[in-house]
């Protein structure tokens, strides 16, 4: 058993969850930070030992740091909308080179940085991308996009100019257990599930089961090289086929209507109108239909190379979620 600590920040969400739970089963000794307001269901009754911080706050991040060896930060505001849009850059970006910093005046042995796919180019492609295919901050459709690309340029800065002992990994689009908030794409997954999409657009993502992905983290942390991009996906899918393996699972019927995009921009517009006033997130949104424009797909042959990273079929990852999603109350 390793009783080394290890730092997982965002331990609360989606991601962050599954790789805490990894950690912990790999014999590490778990702290977790989260913030007051964050919910606890992910956490509690584990034997983490929880750390109130804001990633932001760099006196409340040092504190936690304190004895740990290893910092997984995979904290992140993961929106595809916000009223004010500069928060989630905000966050994102100064929220990373706060605990960044942190981790340095710590001297912690080694961090797995948690990026996003949505910091590499899926635009023009013609094959699925790997991790050489970088974008510009302003090529980036949507804040967080760009708060993912601005975010990693402080990251590798750091690991160029200051010997940041960091590893970057690039998780596709994670579906699974304990997506409790829920996340952009688990949403898509619940709606689908309850039978409440009459339709869909032509596009495809890289979808991967989030415990695939945190166990990716583990490999990244103990066979990852410093300053190097490793992404960490499984099957490319199209939109439409994802949504009949989904009716397949729950004995639904499929969305048979593929949707022009150009007639939901006003859509996605009022909808966007109407989230400013009731301040929930809207299902559709000017950004996402711009990102749906391209497929993105990608290829995690360097993780396997490397890492010996493995992924298990989407189709185990999309039984997992609706499972965990009926159990949490989230589907009838």
């Amino acid at each position: 058993m390793n009783q080394d600590t290890v730092l997982v920040t965002g331990a609360s969400g989606f991601v962050g969850a599954a790789v805490a739970h990894h950690a912990q089963r790999a014999g590490f000794r778990v702290r977790v930070t989260v913030r007051r307001t964050s919910p606890r269901g992910n956490i509690d009754g584990n034997g983490f030992d929880v750390v109130e911080a804001d990633m932001r706050d760099a006196a409340a991040m040092r504190r936690a740091l304190v004895g740990v060896r290893y910092v997984f930060h995979v904290a992140a505001d993961y929106r595809l909308w916000a009223p004010d849009p500069n928060e989630i850059v905000r966050t994102n970006v100064e929220g990373t080179r706060t605990v960044m910093e942190a981790a340095l005046a710590a001297g912690v042995e080694k961090i797995v940085y948690t990026s996003s796919v949505a910091t590499l180019r899926v635009k023009g492609a013609t094959a699925p991308v790997d991790e050489t295919a970088r974008v510009d901050e302003h090529e980036a459709i949507g804040a967080y996009k760009r708060s993912k690309v601005a975010a990693e340029r402080v990251v590798e800065q750091m690991i160029a100019a200051r010997g940041l002992p960091a590893v970057i990994v690039h998780p596709s689009t994670p579906i699974g257990p304990r997506d409790i908030k829920p996340t952009p794409t688990g949403r898509l997954v619940v709606q689908a599930a309850a039978g409440k999409m009459p339709g869909y657009v032509d596009t495809g993502l890289n979808f991967v089961h989030v415990d695939d992905v945190a166990a990716g983290h583990l490999l990244a942390l103990h066979k990852g090289r410093i300053g190097e991009h490793y992404i960490l996906g499984g099957d490319d899918v199209q939109l439409g086929t994802l949504l009949q393996t989904i009716a397949g699972i729950t004995g639904g019927k499929p969305p048979m209507m593929q949707l022009p995009r150009w007639p939901l921009y006003p859509l996605a517009a009022a909808a966007e109108a109407l989230a400013k006033v009731t301040k929930r997130e809207p299902f559709v949104t000017v950004d996402g239909l711009n990102m749906s424009r391209y497929m993105m797909f990608f290829s995690s042959a360097k993780a396997q190379a490397e890492l010996g990273y493995t992924a298990r079929p989407y189709r185990d990852a999309l039984v997992d979620a609706i499972a965990w999603f009926k159990d949490a109350g989230y589907l009838r």
